[in-house]
């Protein structure tokens, strides 16, 4: 068999055969069951994971039409009537892939708590305000170089009970598709600084400290706009040795 650069694994054989990913390297990705972060004791799988096999629609989609996203899509801080509370940033970075080579028309999309740490949602029983101006999901997707942009509201720290006096550092989820559905990426970025990063299990599952190190954002000051907004980079790469590391690992 032959490994391409994107990842794929492709057979030697003469005969039509798909291709598919090969899968992740060991310590990239945090275990399905890690003890410090408590819920995961009663949601990961009991029983061996079963491998699906990669069909035609695994390794070709999805496709996304050009009007899909618009404008208001990627930046959270018009989407309502008026200015919604916190510092305005500006996070935007480019999506690779194992090769180093842009992934253009890559869906993105992230979702936050507001300026005070608390989501927009009915579950959310953290006594923060609610921000009426401040939804907290966006979307874009990637242009020809593989890059995108978010104008939003650098979220908040907020307390998850996960154990005594447990906080969650400030961060933003990401999900992707890339070229193909077996190229979904849920993960999410931190900020440089963060004094909460020792503490926060979810953080830390990840084996590897250099995989740690690339779910952490980079400040920008060249995209800062002056009197406006902070900038932040943060470059995702869907797979090969310096993969963004999953959330969960994927078969």
């Amino acid at each position: 068999m032959t490994v391409t650069e994107q990842g794929l694994i492709v057979p030697d054989s003469g005969e039509f055969d798909l291709p598919r990913y090969a899968r992740p390297a060991p310590g990239n990705h945090p275990p399905l069951d890690f003890p410090g972060y408590k819920s995961t004791a009663l949601r990961h799988p009991g029983q061996p994971l079963v491998l699906l096999p990669q069909r035609l629609t695994e390794v070709t989609g999805p496709l996304l039409g050009d009007d899909l996203i618009t404008m208001t899509d990627a930046d959270l801080t018009t989407q309502y009537g008026g200015e919604p509370q916190g510092q305005r940033i500006i996070v935007s970075g480019q999506v690779r892939d194992s090769g180093g080579r842009p992934v253009p028309d890559a869906l993105i999309e992230i979702w936050q708590t507001n300026a005070a740490g608390r989501y927009r949602h009915a579950r959310e029983h953290h006594p923060a305000p609610l921000d009426p101006n401040f939804g907290g999901t966006g979307r874009a997707i990637t242009d020809s170089a593989g890059r995108y942009r978010f104008i939003t509201i650098a979220p908040g720290s907020y307390p998850w009970g996960n154990h005594y006096n447990a906080w969650r550092p400030a961060h933003i989820h990401y999900s992707l598709f890339g070229r193909a559905f077996t190229q979904r990426l849920v993960t999410q970025m931190y900020f440089p600084g963060d004094p909460l990063l020792p503490y926060d299990p979810i953080y830390n599952s990840v084996p590897d400290p250099r995989a740690r190190e690339r779910m952490i954002a980079e400040f920008s000051m060249d995209d800062t706009q002056p009197e406006w907004a902070l900038a932040y980079r943060f470059d995702i790469i869907l797979r090969g040795p310096a993969q963004t590391p999953f959330e969960e690992p994927r078969p």
